[in-house]
């Protein structure tokens, strides 16, 4: 891995300013199968650690301006993308993901730092009429206090600057536990938060297995906040680990999202969103479209246009030039792609795209399966891989009933020209992300999160802070 600064790549744990470098367990490049490095896999004493760090850090942060910590997360977000080409390099070695959406994703999630940087200068209190003469009563705005991040694979920078900047907007300190698979991008903004000036102990970031670190983070009555994304059952026992503590929890879980096409659709974009829906990060996206419900009179031109795109993939390592679908990120995720796809083809779904040699490794077919039925498994399960089953329907209310017949409720799209319709649907999908007309529901400016099994709370948009605020109401007598 070739870097222009090659001090973005370290392979230690971070406790209160203190790198910690220890060979413990290997990182696989996910291309080659290759290790591509080594990690410490840290204790429960070094995550005890890290929790002091972040409280004893705590007490400074929250003293300084609003406006001083909007500066320091300003100059973090300068350095991500002065980095960009580095951080996306990294990204892509240790991920997959083809190196321009992993430049995308360096400057998506920077843009949450930006965005964060200036809500820091936002934070207000009220004061509220008080019914008894001689009394005033604030309502105060303050940080919750210590919080633990928890970060997934699929976006391992993203991921972390979403969760990550509203909290040091508000005041609060963070301990981050990346996933064991993708370290190293949280690595490289710790490295640049020191460079950005950050103070020591405001960002502890522990490398390693789970079990212990998470077990760790949620007994502790310190750690006041914890924030998750991931599936819902390591949520559900996450929420259950914090419940003695009584923990503020952010959870961002699993998803099936439907992408509704009705007749009355844009063709053209209807498969370009679905494109953009499906096949971004190679499916794997807890907002993907999982379940395609093109309508019967459009049905047979949209799936034959699907697949005349999906055809037009080119599979193979994210650091290849014209790649657009890189590796899976391990055995496990093309075992359970390739299980989904023999399901439908066992209960009678058809391949609209041709069967491709690929490369040796954890490569996966995009596929697009028409006659698609409500039996398989995709059904009922996230596919996380780049398979597009296309189940057909005949009317509106058959779409929703299919549509909002799972327990998840994280994203959902659809396609249409008639606005009447459009509010009617939009108002119905029972999800915390409606598209309408679009493909990508995520940016910085807006509230992202789910309802049912999906998840608790929002991230971006003026929702996000409010995640890492307390709300003080302060009476004031005698006056």
């Amino acid at each position: 891995m070739k870097l222009q600064d090659m001090s973005l790549f370290r392979q230690a744990a971070l406790i209160d300013g203190a790198w910690i470098e220890r060979a413990d367990m290997d990182v696989t490049d996910p291309a080659t199968g290759d290790a591509m490095g080594t990690m410490p896999d840290c204790t429960a004493a070094e995550t005890k650690a890290a929790i002091a760090a972040a409280a004893t850090a705590m007490e400074e942060w929250r003293a300084l301006t609003h406006l001083q910590r909007a500066d320091l997360l300003m100059a973090w977000h300068d350095l991500m993308v002065t980095h960009a080409d580095d951080l996306a390099r990294i990204l892509t070695t240790e991920q997959g993901k083809p190196l321009a959406e992993a430049k995308g994703e360096i400057l998506y999630g920077a843009s949450f730092v930006r965005w964060f940087a200036e809500e820091a200068r936002r934070i207000n209190g009220h004061i509220i009429p008080s019914p008894i003469a001689g009394k005033k009563i604030f309502a105060m705005k303050e940080p919750v206090g210590v919080c633990a991040i928890i970060t997934p694979w699929n976006f391992p920078n993203a991921m972390i600057t979403r969760k990550v900047a509203p909290g040091l907007a508000a005041g609060c300190t963070m301990v981050i536990k990346p996933s064991d698979f993708t370290p190293y991008s949280a690595l490289a903004l710790g490295v640049l938060a020191e460079r950005a000036g950050i103070p020591k102990g405001v960002l502890n970031i522990l490398t390693g297995r789970p079990e212990v670190i998470g077990e760790t983070l949620t007994a502790s009555p310190v750690v006041r906040k914890l924030s998750f994304t991931g599936s819902t059952r390591v949520g559900a026992l996450l929420a259950g680990q914090c419940a003695p503590t009584l923990k503020k929890m952010s959870l961002e879980l699993g998803g099936n999202a439907p992408f509704i096409v009705f007749d009355d659709a844009d063709l053209d974009a209807a498969v370009e969103g679905a494109m953009a829906s499906k096949f971004r990060n190679g499916g794997q996206t807890c907002v993907c479209a999982n379940r395609i419900l093109v309508q019967s009179g459009i049905h047979d031109a949209f799936v034959a246009a699907l697949a005349v795109k999906v055809d037009a993939l080119t599979v193979g390592p994210g650091t290849q030039e014209g790649v657009t679908i890189g590796p899976m990120i391990n055995a496990a995720a093309i075992a359970k792609i390739a299980a989904h796809v023999d399901d439908a083809l066992a209960k009678g779904a058809a391949r609209a795209t041709a069967e491709r040699d690929l490369p040796a490794g954890q490569y996966a077919d995009p596929v697009v399966l028409s006659g698609a039925t409500l039996d398989m498994q995709f059904a009922s399960e996230e596919t996380f891989g780049p398979v597009a089953p296309v189940i057909k329907f005949e009317t509106e209310d058959e779409a929703l009933l299919i549509a909002n017949g799972t327990p998840f409720g994280l994203a959902a799209y659809f396609y249409t020209s008639d606005m009447t319709r459009a509010f009617r649907v939009g108002e119905a999908l029972e999800a915390g992300l409606v598209g309408l007309n679009t493909g990508v529901v995520s940016h910085a400016e807006a509230p992202f999160g789910g309802v049912k099994s999906s998840g608790l709370g929002r991230e971006g948009g003026q929702e996000g802070i409010e995640e890492y605020l307390e709300t003080k109401a302060f009476h004031f007598g005698g006056l």
